[in-house]
């Protein structure tokens, strides 16, 4: 797999309403946490954003991004793809996150980087082309979002993404880039 290569078009990646563990700085990357009553209603204010005709709604298996997609879209239907996924953090789940390590540690029982960032790849490439000529909309996770970073557009991280705030990630012919809605 190249991972240079672009996918097929245009997508809107979405980090899910704030959680518990948001609000209390706590790493919970594969943890199942649920939305803070805030989380709710930022996923809730979501339903109010204009979307193209089509779309093509994705969300991570993790209960904070169905339940996301469920407030932000309600009446649509969502296919769960596990390629987007929150990154495993082993044995840093559950801790404050002023002690997480590097990104570029691979964590004791967790995932590596560069691992992450293949699933990544493969997930957002897959994703748009089964959606067909409808637009892919993916409720996913801060992790995902700076993967797609890195892959596609500044080659960094960047800042944490904004809790249910849509991002067109917006394909040209050579390049991606993206725009916060």
């Amino acid at each position: 797999m190249i991972l240079n290569s672009l996918p097929v078009k245009s997508f809107y990646l979405i980090r899910h309403g704030e959680t518990i563990a948001n609000a209390n700085s706590i790493i919970a990357g594969i943890t199942d946490v649920p939305l803070s009553a805030l989380g709710r209603y930022q996923a809730q204010t979501l339903a109010e954003h204009t979307w193209p005709d089509r779309i093509a709604l994705f969300s991570s298996p993790l209960t904070r991004a169905q339940d996301t997609c469920q407030l932000a879209f309600p009446g649509y239907d969502f296919k769960i793809h596990d390629g987007i996924m929150e990154r495993n953090w082993g044995i840093f789940e559950g801790r404050n996150l002023s002690e997480l390590s590097t990104r570029e540690d691979t964590p004791d029982e967790g995932e590596s980087w560069p691992a992450m960032l293949a699933r990544v790849h493969h997930a957002i490439s897959e994703i748009c082309v089964i959606s067909g000529s409808s637009y892919p909309v993916i409720v996913c996770h801060s992790g995902v979002i700076r993967a797609v970073r890195v892959l596609w557009t500044s080659g960094t991280v960047g800042d944490r993404p904004l809790n249910a705030a849509p991002i067109l990630f917006h394909r040209s012919a050579h390049k991606i880039e993206e725009k916060p809605q």
